[in-house]
C-alpha cells in the first residue's frame, strides 16, 4: 500500500537537484591563471582538485537500481524515489564538499593576489603569503564531513524542505566508501 508521499519525494529530487546543478555551475565557473611557478602552490592545487571532482561526480552514473521505471506502480515509484533520493544527496553532499573547500582556495587566490599586488614574491611577502597559506590550511581543517553535511541541512531546514528520507551523514559516509 502507497503511503501517499511520492510527490513529496518527487518534489526532494527536484529540490536536491537543483541544489547540485548550482554547484556545479560555480564549480565549473572556478578560473585561475596561476604561472608555472605557482602552479603546485597549495591554493592552485586544490583548486584544480575541486574543479576535477565535480566533473567525476557529474559523469558518474546513477548508482541507484537498473531496472526499469516502475510504471505507474505507486510502491514501485516510492522505491525508486527513494533510491534517486539517496543518489542525488550523496552527489550533492560531494559537490558542496568540493564548493567548500574551492571557495577556501578562491579566498587564498584572492589573499595571494592582493599580498603580491602583480609584483614576483619575494622576501617582504614571505609571512604574509605564509599567513595565507596558514589560513587556507585552517580552514580546509574545518571543512570536515560534519560542516558539510550541517551547512546543507541548515539550509534545508532553513527554507522548511521536507528531510524525512534524505539519508543522514553515516549512510552517505558509507555510500562514498563503498563507491
Amino acid at each position: 500500500m502507497s503511503d501517499g508521499l511520492n510527490d513529496a519525494r518527487a518534489i526532494r529530487v527536484a529540490e536536491i537537484m537543483t541544489d547540485f546543478r548550482n554547484l556545479q555551475y560555480y564549480l565549473s565557473q572556478l578560473s585561475a591563471s596561476p604561472t608555472a611557478e605557482e602552479y603546485y602552490l597549495e591554493g592552485y592545487a586544490l583548486l584544480r582538485q575541486c574543479t576535477d571532482e565535480a566533473r567525476q561526480i557529474l559523469a558518474a552514473p546513477f548508482a541507484g537500481s537498473t531496472a526499469s521505471s516502475p510504471s505507474g506502480n505507486p510502491e514501485q515509484e516510492k522505491v525508486q524515489l527513494r533510491r534517486i533520493i539517496v543518489d542525488a544527496a550523496v552527489r550533492r553532499f560531494r559537490c558542496q564538499r568540493a564548493y567548500l573547500r574551492a571557495h577556501a582556495g578562491q579566498r587564498w587566490m584572492n589573499s595571494r593576489n592582493s599580498i603580491l599586488r602583480g609584483q614576483k614574491p619575494n622576501a617582504s611577502h614571505f609571512s604574509a603569503l605564509a599567513a595565507a597559506d596558514n589560513a587556507l590550511r585552517m580552514e580546509l581543517l574545518a571543512i570536515t564531513d560534519e560542516h558539510v553535511n550541517n551547512t546543507l541541512r541548515s539550509q534545508d531546514a532553513a527554507q522548511g524542505k521536507w528531510l524525512a528520507e534524505d539519508p543522514s551523514l553515516a549512510q552517505i559516509l558509507q555510500i562514498l566508501m563503498s563507491r
